[in-house]
């Protein structure tokens, strides 16, 4: 007993005498802590946002206890960590920091160096083995010193804040920075401009850095192809080349990488196809392909030794279905397949993917229901996005039950029936923040109990078909910010008691087309930013309370409202306001001028089909930050103020037309401008189009129809124009343009009713390759117009009015299918170009009054989606080409007033037509015209068979002539006589014999038939 005291005696001396010699040997030596404590006052930061600098002071003897500092066993200083300190300022090379000569990690990331270059003192710390620079504010060229520090093994000098300079590798470049550091397994230089080395930083890493396993190239300029070199970086885990312009297919060796763990690249301009068994490699746990517009692909089946975690191909071209065999991936957390061709039904094994925390599956092809037990298993599931697809049949409850789930759209697909009341309130308790079911086919009541959901944020149930009415005041939900039940068959009632709080945190509020009659008064005390109550019945004035003080966004479009209540005050916040179609009148400038003065931050302006009048306001251009202006169909007169085409800088969108406005457009687009569309038509402008419009390099609507301008075809027109209009104006001369190819984007052209003549076969049709090539309707989806504030949905649809089918109609969505060429009303003369055939998507044709001659191009017979062609009116010639008869969309046809003759070809859709579109051509005849072509033939048709009935003759004689020698031959040959009658005899008894045996066949038939008809009875 006493020799086991005695031992826990010595046991107890010798721990307590190591911990002793340990807590000395770690205290930080003297000099160590001078230099960290000169560091200290050297360095400018702020104390308030410091957790490490701050706590530094002499009291503490130890620094190596000093929070961001660590020790060897000698008491010096091996690492230095003082990112997110809110240092600014600057580092210069003398700086105490470069005493610490035994530092091995630096870490200075998240700072403000105040566009500092790297300190070349940097060299002195000759021990380091981790460096991390990034996001600390330094800009400039990397300084040569950094590649003296030959033992590092970590460097990251990446950056990604907005408005510095970034860091570059020119001189010296990405070669000679790595030539001596060998040994860095990590390397971080996201953001830092390696374009200097163009194409070969492939090359250059895998002969430098042959043991890299963590390389992080994002956004830095280096271009493509992959180099093949890169395949022998055999222990890469973790490659990122994220924004770079590779333009290359993604190469088979990146499945040879044993390691690889996390492949991203993202926005690469990667085409191909991309590898299936890079899906399948057991170590691969992160893979984002997203951005890659041209890279395609499918996913295919995985392997039960799968580690994927997260797999991003949002914003690719690659199609197919999802694997069943998706289940395999027990770890994934994280799938987003948005902006795809995918199709199919989504494959009940998802649901045991217990993992799963985000599915994003938006835009695709995805069909089928889903099944209320698909979602079960899925309890760590936070986000389900499967907007715009084709998913049908009800909106299942289970998902509504999921414990994790905060955010469920379902927007843009084809969900029917009703959405069910949630039993016995058994959701109240859910965690959904975000719901979105707008756009389907739902119907009936709006579910009260979803209004029981007590961390709902956000409710859209826009454009589907609930009815009956909708009772404010029934209705609440303490955290509720977003309301949306737009164009639905419902009738909101929001009359409520002023002192009604149902929804004390709403900020946005859309009941657009919900037969509102007034301003729902509970407005008056809530703090919106949004609203929209947009056709509907509301009338009289506007009510001063309802602009509030922070209010962005006001749609009160599509009323009946007539005036303002006076004073108002409109909020500096408002970036949208929206009042077309309404019953407002009077001087623009009134109204205007507020406006123009007090709202900097406007960014949309629409005051279209009211009865404004007076000349358009110069106060508008105060308004620096505008870029939709659209005051069309009002009574404006007077000339355009030249200050609104001097911002078009800033300005994308302006319409004035279906004014009174008139003088000339001024010559002012700046060199900057940024205009998209331009709108002036029905008005009374003159003059010539503008030169300097050849600035506005985004230009694809121009509609300057019916005016009195007086010019040539503006050539000078950008390549990104979409829709030009000229139509009813005083244009002259040949459309002839020197460049080539100078509208590949166009898709429809309307220069009617001009004086513009010379030949068609001048006019390049070749080069408008938007009517060549088919359009694929899903992922073209772009209307012609222009988007903004993109997080509220707001979009400036463009309109144009055509003549289309002999019915000017206004087209108040221009989608890009739509195609149509008029060149009517002018005096071209010359044949129709067999390259009109072409033009493959055209929707309509009008080349009608002119002096166009020849025959019709049996070309257009490949305009298979046409649907209206009229060439009435012109001087052309010869026979309607039969090809025609095979336009099966063509509704309109006018071939009126021309010159053709012969038969009118056959068709299903040539029955359609009447008489009317073939009258005016003496030479036609056929069902449409009844006129008998037989009977009723012109000369030239006569003095054709005059010259058929000589052949007959000649015929005829060569008949007579043979018969003679057959006769001469029977009557004087005896052999042939013989052979002769022979041959006669056999073909006789053939007939004969044929004859019996279809009469046998006939007689079996009935007997057979006789025989089932006996067994029936």
């Amino acid at each position: 007993m006493a020799n086991l005291f005695l031992s826990v005696l010595m046991i107890s001396i010798i721990t307590a005498t190591t911990f002793t010699t340990l807590s000395y040997s770690q205290q930080c030596l003297h000099h160590q802590k001078t230099s960290l404590l000169q560091l200290k006052n050297e360095l400018k930061f702020d104390s308030s946002n410091s957790t490490k600098l701050v706590q530094w002071n002499r009291k503490n003897n130890d620094c190596c206890n000093w929070y961001g500092v660590g020790c060897d066993g000698a008491g010096h200083v091996t690492s230095l960590q003082l990112d997110h300190e809110a240092i600014s300022g600057g580092i210069d090379d003398s700086s105490s920091l470069f005493r610490l000569e035994f530092l091995e990690k630096l870490n200075l990331a998240y700072n403000v160096f105040n566009r500092t270059q790297i300190p070349r003192g940097i060299q002195n710390l000759t021990y380091l083995t981790h460096l991390n620079l990034s996001n600390a504010g330094f800009t400039g060229q990397v300084p040569l010193q950094l590649s003296f520090l030959t033992r590092l093994v970590s460097l990251d000098i990446s950056k990604f804040r907005r408005g510095i300079e970034p860091l570059k590798l020119e001189r010296p470049n990405l070669e000679t920075l790595l030539q001596n550091l060998s040994g860095l397994r990590e390397l971080c230089l996201d953001g830092v401009d390696v374009s200097s080395q163009k194409s070969e930083w492939g090359l250059i890493i895998s002969s430098c850095l042959p043991n890299i396993r963590s390389l992080s190239l994002r956004y830095c300029s280096v271009s493509g192809p992959l180099h093949e070199s890169l395949s022998k970086l055999q222990s890469l885990s973790i490659l990122i080349l994220d924004g770079n312009h590779l333009s290359s297919v993604v190469p088979n060796f990146f499945a040879n990488f044993s390691s690889l763990t996390t492949l991203s690249l993202k926005n690469c301009s990667l085409e191909g196809s991309f590898p299936e068994m890079i899906f399948q490699k057991p170590t691969l746990q992160n893979l984002d392909l997203s951005q890659n517009m041209l890279l395609g692909g499918s996913i295919p089946p995985f392997t039960q030794n799968g580690s994927l975690r997260s797999m991003i191909l949002s914003q690719t071209n690659f199609s197919g279905s999802i694997p069943s065999s998706i289940s395999n991936l027990k770890s994934l957390s994280h799938i987003d397949l948005s902006y795809n061709r995918f199709t199919g039904p989504i494959p009940s094994t998802l649901g045991n993917l217990s993992e799963l925390t985000y599915v994003r599956l938006w835009a695709n092809f995805f069909t089928g229901s889903l099944p209320s037990t698909l979602f079960r298993g899925l309890s760590n599931l936070d986000s389900l996005e499967l907007g715009c697809n084709s998913f049908t049949g009800y909106v299942p409850q289970s998902l509504f039950d999921l414990p994790s789930l905060r955010v469920i759209k379902l927007e843009d697909n084809k969900f029917i029936g009703q959405v069910e009341e949630f039993p016995n309130g058994i959701n109240v308790s859910s965690h959904i923040v975000t719901l979105d079911m707008s756009m389907n086919l739902l119907e009936g009541h709006v579910p009260m109990s979803l209004f029981q959901i007590q961390s709902l944020e956000n409710l859209v149930l826009s454009h589907n078909s609930f009815s009956g009415t909708f009772q404010m005041k029934n209705v609440g939900s303490p955290n509720l910010e977003v309301l949306d039940l737009s164009y639905n068959n419902l009738s909101v009632d929001a009359n409520v008691d002023p002192t009604w709080h149902g929804f004390p945190k709403l900020r946005e509020l859309s009941l657009a087309s919900c037969d509102l009659h007034a301003f729902p008064e509970f407005l008056k005390h809530s703090a919106m930013i949004k609203l929209d109550l947009s056709n509907n019945r509301i009338d009289g004035e506007i009510p001063r309370w309802i602009w509030g003080t922070e209010l962005y966004i006001m749609n009160l479009s599509c009323n009946l409202l007539t005036d303002v209540q006076k004073p108002y005050h409109i909020p500096a916040s408002l970036q949208l306001l929206d009042l077309h179609s309404n019953r407002f009148k009077g001087d623009l400038h009134l109204f205007i001028s507020p406006i123009g003065d007090l709202t900097p931050s406007l960014y949309w302006l629409s005051l279209a089909n009211n009865s404004f009048s007076g000349s358009i306001p110069t106060s508008l251009c105060n308004a620096t930050q505008l870029g939709v202006i659209d005051l069309s169909l009002n009574q404006l007169s007077g000339d355009i103020a030249p200050c609104l085409l001097e911002n078009t800088g800033h300005i994308q969108v302006l319409n004035l037309g279906r004014n009174n406005i008139s003088g000339h457009i001024p010559d002012n687009f700046p060199p900057q401008c940024g205009l998209q569309n331009l709108d002036l038509n029905n008005n009374a402008i003159q003059g010539k189009i503008p030169k300097s419009l050849e600035s506005c390099l985004s230009l694809e609507i121009m509609n300057v129809g019916d005016n009195s301008i007086d010019d040539t075809f503006p050539c000078m027109l950008p390549p990104s124009l979409s829709v030009l209009v000229l139509r009813s104006n005083r244009f002259h001369g040949e459309v002839t343009c020197e460049r080539r190819g100078t509208w590949p984007n166009l898709q429809i052209i309307d220069i009617s009713s001009n004086n513009f003549n010379g030949s068609l076969e001048s006019i390049n049709f070749s080069s408008w390759t938007a009517m060549v090539l088919m359009s694929d309707a899903r992922f073209t989806q772009r209307r012609w117009g222009t988007n903004f504030l993109s997080a509220s949905q707001f979009y400036y649809t463009a309109a144009v009015a055509l003549t289309i089918k002999r019915v000017e109609l206004e087209l108040v969505k221009i989608w890009p299918d739509f195609i149509a060429v008029d060149l009517s009303c002018n005096d071209f003369h010359g044949d129709i170009p067999d390259a009109i055939g072409d033009l493959t998507s055209l929707y309509v044709l009008n080349i009608s009054h002119n002096a166009l001659s020849g025959s019709i191009p049996k070309s257009l017979g490949h305009l298979s989606k046409l649907e209206s062609l009229d060439l009435s009116r012109n001087r052309l010639s010869g026979h309607v080409p039969t090809e025609l008869g095979g336009l099966t969309f063509l509704s309109v046809l006018n071939l009126s007033y021309n010159e053709l003759v012969g038969e009118i070809p056959n068709g299903r859709q040539m029955h359609t037509f009447s008489a009317d579109a073939f009258k005016g051509n003496a030479g036609l005849c056929g069902r449409h015209l009844e006129r008998n072509c037989s009977d009723d033939r012109s000369q030239g048709e006569i003095e054709i068979e005059n010259e058929i009935e000589w052949v007959y003759v000649f015929v005829a004689l060569g008949y007579v002539v043979g018969l003679g020698i057959i006769v001469w031959l029977l009557l004087f040959c005896r052999s042939f006589r013989y052979k002769y009658f022979d041959k006669i005899d056999k073909v006789v008894q053939e007939t004969f014999d044929a004859r019996d045996r279809r009469r046998r066949r006939r007689r079996g038939t009935r007997i057979v038939r006789n025989q089932v008809v006996r067994r029936s009875h």
